[in-house]
């Protein structure tokens, strides 16, 4: 499968195109960026084509990886699904509805095959571990912490214009609810989402597993108080999701992983544009149940 990869920033820098070009099912054929300068930089460090125009680069290919602010990503993802490419993204799929199921619908207008990475849902240990909680019945609560400390620590992301604007809610709450839906359940409401510290939120989810969950997210705590957290209670006890020691580059070739497969089957994936429109279904109910709180 010949990839291109659309985005030069610190995120398709880090993780994006080493992943890709290392991965043993795809060819990486170039690299196409808002900045032709940065494209070309990128481009020569794995001696790939950049590329100027982004039609030029879906023609010569047959899926996209896209490391691109959602608002961006949404546009484009939605312009290579209808050239047929299929579609490795990233979260938030979208920040609205109609950008997300525009997407949505010209995936399967064009039968192509999509995996949106959530990161936690393509490392080992978590994998298996949502997995096997998901099978298992009787889950009572949840409670999940996503604290970063990027606007309070030193991080590549802290200037990023959208994380500023849009804040914890849409940059980690992805994560958490990547977590949350498959064990407990879709939600059926946002039962209730309040502020926390600068950008911290609160959210009360109601699933449809019966269950209910408490989510805190926040890009703004303290260094030594950061860190991501799952614990779930029900009738079989008490259990965490386990910590990973894998960087985001082993995840994303499994998501790459996955894509493959889901193009070569026919098969969706379970992170597949669908989810991700489904979690920012969830993200905007939260959003404006917060827009009345501040009111």
């Amino acid at each position: 499968m010949r990839i291109g990869l659309l985005g030069t920033g610190p995120w398709a820098r880090a993780a994006y195109a080493p992943a890709l070009a290392g991965h043993g099912s795809l060819d990486f054929a170039g690299v196409w960026g808002r900045r032709p300068e940065a494209a070309a930089e990128l481009a020569g460090e794995y001696g790939v084509r950049a590329y100027g125009d982004v039609d030029a680069l879906l023609g010569d290919v047959d899926a996209v990886a896209v490391a691109l602010p959602p608002v961006v990503q949404a546009e484009l993802a939605l312009r290579a699904a209808t050239a047929g490419r299929h579609l490795l993204l990233d979260k938030p799929l979208a920040l609205g509805v109609a950008e997300g199921r525009a997407v949505v619908e010209a995936a399967e207008r064009a039968r192509v095959a999509s995996v949106v990475f959530f990161t936690t849902r393509f490392q080992q240990e978590p994998e298996a571990w949502i997995g096997e909680q998901a099978a298992a019945d009787g889950w009572f609560t949840a409670r999940a912490q996503w604290l970063g400390s990027l606007f309070t620590g030193e991080s590549p992301f802290a200037d990023s214009p959208w994380r500023r604007e849009k804040g914890a809610l849409w940059d980690v709450g992805p994560h958490a609810l990547s977590v949350l839906l498959p064990v407990l359940g879709d939600v059926r409401r946002v039962a209730a989402a309040v502020h926390g510290p600068a950008d911290t939120v609160h959210l009360v989810l109601d699933h449809a597993g019966g269950a209910s969950s408490t989510v805190t997210l926040s890009l703004t705590a303290p260094p030594a108080a950061a860190g991501a957290d799952v614990e779930l209670r029900g009738e079989a006890g008490v259990t965490l999701l386990p910590r990973s020691a894998e960087g985001a580059v082993p995840a994303l070739s499994r998501a790459a992983d996955a894509l493959v497969t889901a193009a070569r089957t026919g098969r969706g994936h379970p992170c597949d544009a669908a989810f991700g429109l489904r979690v920012t279904e969830i993200l905007a109910e939260a959003e404006t149940l917060l827009g009345k709180d501040v009111g």
